[in-house]
């Protein structure tokens, strides 16, 4: 039959606005070809997830595969986010040994993500400390979904502090291609400053990461690049703030006229300082977690709709990393893509919020920003037809399932309790996940370009 759809999943529809009972969702080549409720149509594959809901695939908006391992770390990562439920990712362009500042990168590592990627990929590109602004319009044309900069310095090369003169002229290019710009928002000469004074004093045990890292060091960096994109006309976007003030700060730019807007990690919705003392090197990130009171404040946030989406900022390292007694001496970066659908259920289940929100601002709401919407991240007629199907229950997560390089084997998230867990993920109409095995095969996953600004 010539109309016949390829592939029917039966299930409750979870969009960013509904959710709609015993319905039913229909695929023909790769996209959604029509959705309804009650009796399905016929189609040659038949997927019945009752009693499960179905949402959009997510949309990481924010993580990275190649800060440790090179490009080579695209594939055990998007194989995480498979299991993960997370059918796009849009990875950060500070990789090893060489971040993607031009456009000859870039295609390097679009060859990568088509080789070896299992989800789809988007790309941010980057400018080198000195010398490089004039390759942003050539990465703009080239696909990329967002520019990242940063007022900290990890490493002079691959993670630079762009300095404000700089950062000023690059935003002032960078708003000339419509594209938005996430920046690592911490004051560097505060951070330093702080941190010395924590070392020279012999204090180095895990709280003393979120003490030299204080609230002050992210509004001050906030409020620059802030007022340097209103200076500018650019389109500024915190990478990820861990304070509520960051989106009030956001809120009162937008109110001046300019396009200012920030992310929430989800760690920073459910971790406080004490799980930092728990963990140690393995709670370590930047920004810190916080207060179990900003933590609370987050939240309300999210519900006044202050929040543009929530991302995970997946960084793996191995434990070998993350298992010093001085704090100092572990990298920072959590593993969270595997964990995110998950949790984010469980943290909206706990609240009675509904899964709704999910949708909107774990894959609506992130595929909007990096202008991949409505291709991706929503459950309606015409998008590729990606999808995360969630059996509700009690599953405690345990990090030896993560679909990675066993280094990378270990989550903050370990043993926690969690309401949900991933029972199946469709990419472009195919299942590359059945609940316990990936099934996509490496390059199953695509670049994703930037669809509009």
């Amino acid at each position: 039959m010539a109309d016949l759809f390829d592939s029917v999943y039966r299930g409750g529809i979870v969009s960013s606005n509904a959710v709609l009972r015993d319905g039913w969702i229909a695929s023909r080549g790769g996209v959604i070809a029509a959705i309804g409720q009650g009796e399905a149509p016929p189609a040659q594959h038949s997927f019945d997830w009752t009693g499960k809901l179905i949402l959009p695939g997510l949309v990481d908006g924010h993580m990275h595969t190649s800060s440790h391992t090179g490009w080579a770390g695209i594939e055990g990562a998007t194989r995480s986010a498979a299991a993960g439920g997370v059918t796009t990712v849009v990875d950060m362009p500070y990789d090893v040994p060489q971040p993607v500042t031009d456009a000859g990168v870039l295609a390097d590592k679009i060859g990568w993500v088509e080789r070896t990627a299992h989800v789809d990929v988007a790309l941010y590109g980057t400018i080198r400390k000195t010398g490089g602004i004039a390759q942003i319009s050539e990465l703009a044309e080239a696909g990329i979904t967002a520019f990242k900069l940063s007022t900290y310095e990890y490493d002079a090369v691959r993670f630079p502090r762009i300095d404000p003169p700089t950062m000023t002229a690059a935003f002032a290019a960078i708003a000339r291609t419509g594209l938005p710009v996430a920046v690592h928002n911490e004051d560097q000469e505060l951070v330093l400053h702080l941190t010395a004074e924590a070392r020279a004093a012999g204090r180095t045990s895990a709280i003393e990461h979120a003490r030299t890292r204080p609230p002050l060091a992210e509004t001050l960096a906030d409020l620059q690049i802030f007022e340097i994109g209103l200076a500018t006309g650019a389109h500024v976007h915190i990478a990820h703030s861990s304070l509520s003030r960051g989106f009030d700060i956001a809120a009162a730019f937008r109110g001046m006229g300019g396009q200012a807007t920030g992310e929430a990690c989800i760690q920073y919705l459910c971790m406080t300082e004490d799980d930092l003392v728990r963990l140690g090197g393995r709670g370590k990130c930047n920004p810190p977690f916080r207060s179990a009171a900003e933590v609370e404040q987050m939240w309300q946030r999210l519900q006044a709709d202050q929040i543009a989406y929530v991302s995970t900022d997946h960084a793996p390292w191995p434990l070998a990393r993350k298992s010093h007694s001085d704090i100092f001496a572990n990298a920072a970066g959590l593993t969270g893509l595997q964990s995110f659908a998950p949790l984010m259920y469980t943290l909206l289940d706990e609240r009675g919020l509904p899964p709704t929100l999910m949708a909107t601002y774990c894959a609506e709401r992130s595929a909007r920003l990096h202008g991949l919407y409505p291709r991706k991240g929503s459950l309606r007629v015409g998008a590729d037809c990606d999808l995360l199907v969630l059996e509700r229950g009690h599953f405690p997560f345990d990090e030896s399932g993560i679909e990675d390089r066993a280094e990378f084997r270990w989550s903050p998230y370990h043993g926690r309790a969690m309401r949900a867990r991933v029972a199946a993920t469709v990419l472009r109409g195919g299942l590359i996940w059945d609940g316990q095995n990936v099934l996509a095969a490496p390059g199953s996953g695509q670049f994703v370009r930037r669809q509009s600004v």
